[in-house]
């Protein structure tokens, strides 16, 4: 009973959303009739149809319910061989697809079909029109053929007594006439003396129908075979039946599975017969439709509109689209529901899912119920407060009341809907309602929109804003005079036109601002939410510097400790071997190499490393000599930056007698004379920069010229004072300590 209730709420509901053509055409998909609705996990079915949707493949053959069939199994009854052949269908279709080796979901869901050996030896037996292949059994062939020879039997009798020389004269024609089921002659009276057999009836010109005895006798032959095939037919049906009865359970599942993939298969190829997009519901209340045309319409202009609040009020013309708005939403819901295929922008909109779905649209004034239209809405309305969480659909709130009462009483009927979870689309004239209604967060608005010039609705719907109903152009579209049209806006009168305006005039204001307050307060939390990212970042920079300084230190205080215990060696050698492990403990510096373009000149102020001075001659572009605290050094030109210094005064010279050791040394090994050379300038420069009276310079021994080139360097060096071999212990030969 409850199942029968259902089907007559869906019935209904698909009428009034004028779905009726779409779902019968949905409908003659389905291989066998079916509900609308899919039992079960609606996600896993969504994706089975998707994985299918995916596949070419040939519809399934037309089959018919199995409830009678196994229900005579069950008390093992006898079945026709038509009823086996639809087992016999389904099991070959499902066969087809299994043989398809399929990927996926698919192949997953087709490799579950094991098919028993006893029902292979049923199968066989019916070829593909569902006929009893008799040339498996011998005897039935035998009493075919049999057949055949006596119907062959009978033309060729039939032919032989219509060219007889005695029964022509009282033949009337030279047909063969079946009169109930029998092959006769017409004939005259009188035949009895040429022809024997039966009258079986008289023809209007009081001829007769006679059917010769040897044809009857033939016949009757062909009853007896007849009725032999008959017998084996019969034990054919009991022996199938016993054994589908033993294989219930296969039957039960391939029943079932079969359901399953009709309502697959009828919306995979119902959608790609009319270019249609595979839809299910969310799992919110949130519908936002792009592009969607209702199944009803041809030519029409696509609906766009986004109902993610609780309300949605449609205004504005008269015949401007606001009930097929409504009847769309309402529709998409409802398809989504039931996943039947629509056309829409599939990417770009999004269809919650409601627990029911009911519109509100007829006039449900009745004479013999004695019931008002006020009153049978407010009938409609009270069956809405039994349940929750439904989409509703109410056309023209206000119809068959006072405005102003109504307005009042559907604002607060409204209020309460939504506090029971519904979601609600409404279509009204009531700009006092709309006006009401404005002000809460969770209502939208919608009106059709008017082309003044063309003075007539577009079919097309801005959200946002209250419209007018027009009914005056409206009036005129439709065929009332123009006279009677003006007459009727004087006694409307300005001061009703100007209440309206002033009423969507205010309407829209309020809008505007708490928009712009929406807006505020969405650029407050975005820059509160930077200033936060802002802060996080800057605490995590912090955290990383203070890792580089103690890092930093660590690694310091390992090359000092080196340092340390290089001073406390009195081996000169051990000093400067821990003088290296210390150098090499130091973290590497990274330096930018940064390509220079910079010319130097005689008289320009340079700094050199930690000095300053002045250009006092250029050797070429790559080489200057610089004066520096009364010491003049050739360096090269890319140690040099441009500075501007105080000019040095008159040269004054203090003498100090400050004793230094020998601290810094220079290896030549392995290097040219020239290259020593030009190491060896540098190296000495630095050294007098830095104060240092005393260095140590290793060029080896080996072949001599390195030996030679630096005696006679040193020699010609304006700031060595003398040098001489260094200590055995020191290098000897290959060493030469130079004083400065």
């Amino acid at each position: 009973m409850q199942v029968d209730t259902n089907k007559t709420k869906i019935e209904k509901l698909v009428f009034q959303l004028d779905l009726v053509q779409h779902i019968e055409e949905f409908k003659s998909f389905f291989s066998r009739e079916n509900a609308l609705y899919m039992e079960g996990d609606q996600e896993l079915h969504f994706r089975y149809i998707k994985a299918l949707d995916a596949v070419e493949f040939k519809a399934p053959p037309k089959v018919s319910d199995f409830y009678d069939l196994k229900l005579h199994l069950k008390k093992s009854g006898l079945l026709h061989f038509e009823q086996i052949f639809e087992i016999v269908k389904i099991v070959r279709y499902f066969r087809y697809f299994k043989n398809r080796s399929l990927e996926g979901m698919i192949g997953e869901w087709m490799e579950k079909f094991v098919i028993e050996d006893e029902f292979l030896e049923i199968e066989k037996y019916f070829t593909h029109d569902g006929e009893f292949e008799e040339n498996l059994d011998e005897t039935l062939f035998n009493l075919s053929k049999r057949i055949k020879e006596h119907k062959h039997e009978m033309s060729a009798s039939l032919k032989r007594l219509m060219n007889s020389a005695k029964i022509s004269p009282y033949l009337i024609d030279t047909q063969i006439h079946y009169i109930n089921n029998e092959e006769t002659l017409l004939v005259r009276g009188g035949f009895n003396h040429v022809l024997k057999g039966a009258v079986i009836g008289r023809s209007s010109g009081g001829f007769f129908y006679v059917a010769p005895d040897n044809i009857l006798k033939t016949k009757e032959k062909i009853r007896y075979i007849q009725q032999e095939r008959e017998a084996i037919f019969y034990n054919y049906t009991k022996e199938f039946s016993q054994k589908l009865s033993t294989m219930l359970p296969f039957i039960n599942f391939v029943d079932k599975e079969f359901t399953r993939f009709d309502n697959y298969q009828a919306r995979v190829l119902f959608a790609k017969s009319k270019n249609l997009d595979l839809v299910k519901s969310e799992k919110n209340s949130k519908i936002i439709l792009q592009e969607f045309i209702h199944p009803a319409l041809h030519n029409a202009k696509p609906i766009n509109v986004d109902f993610s609040k609780n309300i949605l009020m449609v205004t504005g013309v008269n015949a401007g689209g606001k009930t097929m708005l409504l009847k769309s939403i309402l529709a998409s819901a409802f398809m989504a529901k039931y996943v039947i295929p629509m056309k829409l922008n599939v990417h770009k909109s999004h269809i919650g899912n409601f627990k029911a779905i009911e519109a509100i649209i007829d006039d449900p004034q009745n004479v013999k119920n004695d019931i008002s239209t006020f009153a049978g809405r407010m009938q409609q309305f009270s069956h809405l407060f039994s349940y929750k969480s439904a989409l509703i659909g109410v056309d023209e709130i206000e119809l068959g009341t006072d405005s102003d009462e109504a307005a009042a009483l559907f604002k607060v009927i409204l209020d309460d809907l939504i506090k029971r979870g519904h979601k609600v689309v409404v279509t009204t004239h009531h700009k006092r309602l709309a006006a009401l209604m404005a002000d809460r967060d969770d209502v939208a608005l919608m009106a059709a929109i008017y082309d003044e010039e063309a003075r007539r609705p577009t079919y097309e719907f801005m959200q946002g804003i209250i419209g007018k109903s027009y009914a005056f152009e409206t009036a005129s579209r439709y065929g009332i005079a123009h006279k009677l049209v003006n007459e009727a806006k004087k006694v409307y009168g300005d001061n009703s036109e100007k209440l309206s305006q002033l009423i969507e005039r205010g309407s829209q204001l309020e809008r505007e601002l708490k928009n712009k307050h929406q807006k505020l307060d969405t650029k407050l939390q975005d820059i509160a939410k930077k200033e936060l990212l802002l802060k996080e970042e800057r605490e995590e920079l912090h955290k990383l510097l203070q890792e580089e300084k103690t890092k930093l230190k660590n690694e310091y205080k390992v090359a000092i400790n080196e340092a340390k215990k290089a001073a406390k060696e009195g081996d000169i050698q051990a000093i400067h071997r821990a003088m290296n492990k210390a150098q090499k403990s130091l973290p590497k510096e990274q330096k930018e190499t940064l390509k220079r373009d910079v010319t130097f000149q005689v008289g320009d102020e340079v700094k050199y490393h930690s000095q300053s001075g002045v250009i006092v001659a250029m050797k070429g572009n790559n080489e200057a000599i610089i004066e520096m605290k009364g010491m003049k050094v050739r360096v090269k030109t890319k140690h040099l930056k441009h500075t501007k210094i105080v000019k040095l005064k008159a040269k004054t010279d203090i003498s100090l007698n400050v004793t230094k050791k020998s601290g810094l040394k220079c290896d030549l090994h392995g290097m040219r004379s020239e290259e020593a050379c030009e190491v060896l300038d540098k190296f000495l420069n630095d050294a007098l920069l830095n104060g240092w009276d005393e260095v140590i310079v290793y060029h080896g021994i080996g072949t001599g010229k390195l030996s030679y080139a630096v005696k006679e360097f040193l020699k010609d060096h304006p700031r060595v004072q003398g040098f001489e071999d260094a200590p055995q212990h020191m290098g000897g030969f290959g060493a030469k300590v130079v004083k400065l």
